[in-house]
């Protein structure tokens, strides 16, 4: 348990960074599943469409934190891949 004025202060900025990385996180990775399943079924047009929102979600997680720069660019790679492939 926190003693300190300031352990305590960390513990509230904590969770409210825990909750907007969760959330940043999440929504990656509800974009990369949508891409993916649009791939699978043959819809590589819609699937073009959705990447620029993937590319985007993705970068804001890396700019924030929430995952390193290589692992934001390696997912934008092999989503970008799975369209060529696609295609």
């Amino acid at each position: 348990m926190a003693i300190t004025k300031s352990a305590k202060k960390a513990i509230r900025s904590s969770e409210r960074k825990g909750v907007l990385n969760l959330r940043r996180s999440r929504d990656m990775k509800d974009v990369e599943k949508e891409v993916k399943t649009l791939v699978a079924s043959g819809k590589v047009k819609e699937a073009q469409e959705k990447l620029v929102v993937a590319y985007k979600k993705i970068d804001k997680a890396a700019k924030m934190n929430t995952i390193k720069k290589n692992t934001a660019s390696r997912k934008k790679s092999r989503l970008s891949a799975l369209i060529r492939k696609a295609k």
